[in-house]
């Protein structure tokens, strides 16, 4: 007897605590289910970043609204890709490589960091280096292209591999024509 308390107390208890809005019986419209992970792209080119002097480094700042009426929530994980190269393979397959940031260049002087961090508003990547930068290319500062996923809740983009972008973007259901395209020039 006491076995089948404890079964109906674990079974209402679940119940209870799975339950939440409306379930449509009460003349309210009920919740609708979630297809799965809900994402949004978007690539935005010529990309250009300002020397700071004073850190020794190099900035740029993209306000979310620019780009998207998609909110982002505090919680929410922003991926950024920087593009680097298109590659064409044997079958005239064309393809472009995308590399999930932050990144390390090695160059004789030392390296070179892009490195990404992101509010609620906008996402801002940095070059970070361990020498003088400011006479660093401006095929590295300028004219840069990068591609932004957006994913809600963090636990969400954890269950991925992130560094792929092509599985990132299938796992939200996001094809290439799906991408917002977005100049700065």
């Amino acid at each position: 007897m006491k076995r089948t308390l404890l079964l109906l107390g674990t079974l209402f208890t679940i119940l209870f605590i799975s339950c939440d809005g409306s379930d449509g019986r009460d003349g309210q419209p009920g919740q609708d289910g979630a297809d799965g992970i809900q994402g949004q792209v978007f690539e935005v080119e010529d990309v250009d970043f300002t020397y700071i002097a004073e850190n020794n480094l190099y900035e740029t700042i993209l306000n979310f609204e620019d780009f998207t009426s998609f909110p982002v929530e505090a919680n929410d994980a922003v991926l950024v890709y920087q593009y680097d190269r298109t590659v064409e393979f044997n079958d005239d397959v064309v393809n472009d490589v995308w590399n999930l940031i932050p990144q390390t260049f090695f160059y004789d002087e030392g390296t070179v960091q892009f490195v990404p961090g992101h509010t609620t508003r906008d996402v801002e990547i940095l070059i970070t280096g361990n020498f003088d930068l400011s006479n660093l290319s401006p095929d590295i500062t300028q004219g840069q292209i990068f591609r932004f996923v957006i994913l809600p809740g963090v636990s969400a983009a954890a269950k991925m591999d992130k560094s792929n972008i092509s599985a990132v973007m299938n796992s939200i259901g996001v094809t290439e024509a799906d991408v917002k395209k977005v100049s700065l020039k």
